[in-house]
């Protein structure tokens, strides 16, 4: 049984510093956040160590809590950079945004396998944060993604809408939480096989992706596509 954790605790804010010193500790933050990364990437939460991390970067173990409270609220600073560290959907070149909503949505399906290569370790680290953590530090998380929607799912629905792609019998805060509830769990699976064993025996496929992402695409469009758009053909 996993062990407990209480809520991520934050320090009280310090007394105004002079500016020098303020950059200092900014820097320090900075980068105990950037290297904490790679320790909860490589090791999960559970198994990283605030002891490996100060013993690297050569500070106590009492700095690191002093400024992120504990373990909980460390990782929850480095998830929220991970997941700002993304492109949103609405990203990408404009030539996509201009065949629509769902073709924005393939444009980041097929690029999906790029982040075990060039964003390994914030997608990692945003992978522990969504399936790796108990409950109460997942519950920050959640309250940071609903706050901040570091992907831009409601810009990408509104813009859906604009265009009469979507359904507007349903509310578009809904709409949205479907989109990212599906794409990440799709997107994981075709990354990750240890999350779904079964579902995708060789996710490394790239012909077999190909359909996958179409069969996903003709499937997401039936659920919230307009009623006058379901029936488009994907190529």
């Amino acid at each position: 049984m996993a062990q407990k954790i209480q809520p991520a605790v934050f320090s009280p804010a310090p007394r105004p510093e002079p500016p020098a010193a303020h950059t200092r500790l900014e820097a320090k933050r900075a980068r105990i956040v950037e290297t904490a990364m790679r320790h909860f990437a490589e090791q999960g939460y559970h198994n990283a160590r605030i002891e490996d991390l100060a013993s690297e970067l050569d500070v106590a173990k009492g700095s690191i809590f002093q400024y992120f409270g504990s373990k909980a609220g460390l990782f929850l600073e480095v998830y929220k950079r991970a997941a700002r560290s993304f492109a949103k959907y609405l990203d990408c070149p404009l030539a996509v945004r201009e065949k629509g909503f769902f073709e924005v949505l393939r444009y980041w399906l097929v690029r999906t396998e790029h982040m075990l290569h060039e964003d390994w370790i914030p997608y990692r680290v945003v992978l522990v944060g969504n399936y790796g953590v108990d409950l109460a530090l997942k519950r920050e998380i959640n309250r940071f993604l609903i706050a901040e929607d570091p992907y831009g799912a409601a810009a990408a629905v509104r813009f859906a809408l604009a265009r009469g792609e979507v359904r507007t019998d349903v509310d578009p805060a809904l709409i949205a939480s479907i989109l990212e509830w599906t794409v990440e769990r799709f997107q994981d699976a075709l990354l990750t096989e240890e999350l779904d064993p079964g579902l995708f025996p060789h996710p490394g496929d790239q012909e077999k992706n190909k359909v996958r992402i179409q069969q996903f695409l003709a499937v997401l469009r039936g659920a919230i596509g307009a009623r006058s758009a379901k029936g488009q053909h994907l190529d």
